[in-house]
């Protein structure tokens, strides 16, 4: 895949629509396993129109959707303002979703270094994530683009399976 092929857009409070439409296909392709009832819980809470609305007009929050080939393939979220530990200067990449069809082509690689221009350009040292510690693709992939593991914990979702509740943060350091 070309580069020209995959395009970020911020969104605004007009994309609310879409963007939950392409947050909940992408969700749904990679992490039902992870819940009880099948993410009904947390896709309603995180991903219906009036919560992404309510986190859009978060001053602290961007979110932009991926496009591959003009159509949305995926969806960021990263919070300008985001402390880790004593590193002040920090961006949080929040959220990072692909629909299926995309994975292994080049997509992630391209938004990754869309999000490390987007924190350079506003003066962070440190770029920072959560990660599912079952999640060895998603781990190799960000250690490959330097990220390295900097703590532990535990998601505490009753409705979640609990020995997937398992967390990595990982960091980056722009400078």
């Amino acid at each position: 895949m070309k580069d020209d092929d995959i395009v970020i857009k911020p969104v605004t409070i007009n994309d609310a629509l879409l963007l939950s439409t392409v947050a909940l296909q992408a969700y749904r392709a990679h992490y039902l396993h992870l819940w009880y009832d099948g993410g009904e819980w947390y896709t309603h809470k995180n991903f219906s129109v009036k919560q992404l609305c309510a986190e859009i007009n978060d001053d602290n929050a961007r979110f932009f959707i991926v496009y591959v080939n003009n159509l949305p393939a995926g969806f960021i979220k990263v919070n300008i303002d985001a402390p880790l530990h004593n590193d002040v200067n920090a961006l949080e990449l929040e959220r990072i979703y692909f629909i299926k069809e995309v994975n292994n082509k080049g997509v992630g690689t391209k938004t990754m270094k869309y999000v490390f221009a987007l924190a350079e350009s506003l003066g962070k040292q440190i770029i920072w994530l959560k990660v599912m510690d079952s999640s060895a693709a998603a781990i190799a992939f960000y250690k490959k683009l330097g990220f390295e593991i900097c703590d532990t914990f535990r998601l505490d979702f009753k409705q979640m399976r609990n020995e997937l509740t398992g967390m990595y943060m990982m960091k980056k350091s722009l400078k």
